[in-house]
């Protein structure tokens, strides 16, 4: 079943279009990536579909509308630098996120042991490093049992360390049955972290999907012969070769499955008596795929 649902949504300033048009949807259980540069869009989005911002056009719709307007009780959100109280503890910052949100059945200590918290349970807001803010901010959307966690760049100035905790944390929260939705220009962060991915730049979507579909491990072949016609013929018919072209001189280059090794390669061409000329592979990078999808052209929707 779809959380949200992200019709034609535009969000202009003026003469500056901050969003065109964005068609999402997001099925409960995901732990979605808005991934794109600073400016994108992504912040954007997420102050609309919290109602923060007002949409110019289009619209959404949480839970398939079953809360109206009170979705927001079934959300739990970071948009900015978390902010507590910096006198107070973590315990009791978070009992004050909880008569804000007008919880009363969370468990804190349980949710400060979800974010590596409890041992500094005790201790001020304003001895926290900034890995340990980031982690009680987390603790935070979690009060009142939220079905869908929003979180906007949410390794954001962590050292690696910070990062690889942050990370493990969403994981558990999208583990314990919780729909996870971040906004993060990191294409590494949202490769590791995401189960599906909106790329998006300019304020357009430029590709939406499952991450191991988007961004592919893919490698490069790149293949000659004397006999280019034969050579092309015996690749196209196989279904782990793609995106088959002919470069200059008489060179093919495609995309083959990673599991296929140059050994298979030149065994196909031989069972065909196929004299290679050239052959070599180069291991496509998760970066190729990203600037090949953030290009001025559009090239998916």
């Amino acid at each position: 079943m779809p959380v949200l649902q992200i019709n034609n949504l535009t969000k202009r300033y003026g003469k500056l279009t901050a969003l065109d048009n964005l068609n999402l949807t997001i099925e409960a259980g995901n732990i979605y990536g808005l991934l794109g540069p600073n400016g994108s869009g992504k912040t954007t989005t997420l102050g609309i579909i919290l109602g923060i911002l007002a949409e110019t056009s289009g619209s959404f719709e949480w839970f398939d509308g079953e809360y109206g307007d009170k979705y927001r009780m079934r959300i739990g959100a970071i948009l900015e630098t978390p902010n507590f109280y910096p006198y107070l503890n973590a315990q009791k910052n978070l009992e004050i996120v909880q008569d804000i949100k007008q919880s009363s059945g969370d468990d804190i200590e349980a949710l400060l042991t979800t974010v590596n918290l409890a041992h500094r349970k005790d201790s001020k807001f304003r001895t926290y490093s900034l890995g340990m803010k980031q982690r009680l901010a987390i603790a935070a959307t979690l009060i009142g049992s939220p079905d869908v966690v929003i979180f906007d760049e949410p390794t954001n100035g962590l050292d690696p360390e910070g990062i690889a905790e942050v990370r493990n944390i969403l994981r558990r929260v999208a583990d314990s049955g919780k729909t996870v939705i971040m906004a993060s220009h990191l294409l590494d962060e949202v490769e590791k972290i995401c189960s599906h991915v909106a790329i998006i730049k300019d304020g357009h979507l430029r590709a939406t999907g499952e991450v191991g579909k988007i961004f592919t491990d893919d490698t490069t072949l790149i293949i000659s012969s004397n006999n280019l016609d034969g050579l092309k013929d015996v690749l196209a018919s196989r279904s782990y070769i793609k995106d088959l072209s002919q470069l200059d001189n008489n060179i093919v280059e495609c995309q083959m499955n990673s599991e296929i090794t140059a050994e298979e390669i030149c065994r196909l061409a031989f069972d065909n008596n196929i004299m290679l000329t050239r052959l070599e592979t180069r291991k496509r990078r998760l970066e190729d795929d990203f600037l090949e999808l953030t290009k001025d052209n559009i090239t998916k929707n």
